[in-house]
């Protein structure tokens, strides 16, 4: 079908300008990281990327430009379960469970390097965070037990609703962007779109969001894990030839990726941009997993992208 250059103009004028519009109360107001409307603003913005698909579509075509189905487009963008399958429900069971095997293994690699201090069986960091969240509040149930039910969830519940969010970001950068790319070399399609991804962060991420210890130098840093996150979830969504995959395993990430200050140790905070998934351990660790699935099951030639 015919593309349209200026459709990617405007797709990432509706994704970029809209995520900055709603980030603009917490420049105004100063809201904290840790705030309220800082976390509802920041699911807000998770679906700017498919309100930059739709505005694409919505456009309408020129004179002269074939007519595309609604059922056609929803499978050049990846609503579809790709032409097998059975492929694709393996890689969604994959996302799930693998994605935080890939935070606990990121977690036990950031121990065993000395650069993250954990606190397994006191729980003192938890603790602490729990009596900051409600001071002088009495818990549900023990630390101990909330923690276990914490993790069952960031591997069996919270994935799925976590992914509900994670469509809005997976529709467009994967969904609709990457394929479009795909002119560039698998590699660069990668690259560019994970850097693209990464930039559109920048409302949070200037402010200190995921590394607050950083603070703006957060923005940068969090560039360098969504190069080779969006590698993984890259791989995913052409592998399979559906976006589906690639929303559970961003679900899944956004379940399981505080697990770091689950059992880190009071005395000794974690360092985010070095120890856990997000900082330079699991960086390395992401970015040597997307090399070998991409090198071990190379992705074959991508039809298409949709307009």
């Amino acid at each position: 079908m015919l593309r349209r250059s200026t459709d990617l103009w405007l797709f990432l004028l509706v994704a970029f300008g809209l995520s900055w519009l709603f980030a603009l109360p917490l420049w105004l107001t100063g809201a904290s990281v840790g705030a309220f409307a800082f976390m509802a603003i920041g699911v807000a913005m998770m679906f700017t990327p498919t309100l930059g698909v739709l505005a694409v579509r919505l456009r309408g075509r020129q004179p002269g430009e074939p007519a595309t189905t609604w059922r056609e487009w929803g499978e050049g963008t990846g609503l579809w379960m790709g032409e097998r399958r059975g492929r694709t429900l393996a890689l969604i069971a994959l996302a799930w469970f693998g994605t935080p095997l890939l935070v606990v293994v990121a977690i036990a690699l950031s121990a065993a390097l000395g650069l993250l201090s954990v606190d397994l069986w006191g729980l003192s960091l938890f603790r602490e965070n729990l009596a900051a969240a409600s001071p002088g509040q009495s818990l549900p149930m023990e630390p101990g037990v909330l923690a276990a039910v914490q993790v069952a969830s960031a591997f069996l519940i919270a994935p799925l609703i976590n992914s509900i969010a994670a469509f809005g970001e997976e529709w467009g950068w994967r969904g609709w962007l990457l394929p479009r790319l795909m002119t560039l070399g698998i590699w660069r399609a990668l690259l560019v779109s994970g850097l693209i991804w990464g930039v559109w962060h920048f409302p949070l991420t200037l402010r200190g969001y995921n590394y607050p210890e950083l603070g703006a130098w957060a923005a940068p840093m969090f560039v360098v894990f969504c190069v080779v996150f969006g590698a993984l979830l890259g791989w995913f969504r052409l592998y399979s030839g559906s976006v589906w995959p690639a929303v559970i395993g961003h679900g899944s990430l956004n379940a399981s990726g505080s697990l770091t200050l689950l059992v880190g140790n009071a005395a000794d905070p974690p360092n985010l941009a070095v120890a856990g998934i997000t900082g330079l351990v699991g960086s390395a660790l992401l970015a040597a997993i997307s090399v070998l699935v991409i090198k071990r099951w190379p992705i074959g030639p991508q039809p298409q992208a949709a307009d």
